[in-house]
């Protein structure tokens, strides 16, 4: 009898599953998550690495260094997920306008 070897079909990773892993990252001023604020501006996965690009409520945003860790952290909780990179772009400019109606009526608005 022949052995033959089992092929195991990897799941493979999607844009959206990203995206609900860094619904996850909170913002500790607003208590809303990155996403919802509007701040994650596109995900690319290309073979098994992650580049978010993000933007920031500001250029000079004190959260800086706290968002780029913990977007890259929970990217990284992924499984299957081998590299991530997090890049920081500023245009378009973020505007309160990129919030979504959940966040909004938490937030008040």
């Amino acid at each position: 009898m022949k052995s033959e070897k089992l092929k195991v079909k990897s799941k493979k990773l999607s844009k959206e599953e990203v995206v609900k892993q860094l619904k996850k990252v909170m913002d500790p001023e607003l208590g809303v998550n990155i996403v919802d604020l509007g701040l994650i501006y596109d995900v690319i996965i290309k073979n098994d690495n992650v580049k978010i690009k993000m933007t920031l409520t500001s250029m000079g945003c004190p959260m800086s260094p706290y968002f780029l860790e913990n977007v890259e952290k929970a990217a990284k909780k992924i499984k299957g997920v081998k590299k991530v990179s997090v890049g920081l772009v500023f245009e378009p400019v973020w505007s309160p306008e990129r919030i979504s109606k959940t966040a909004r009526c938490k937030l008040g608005f």
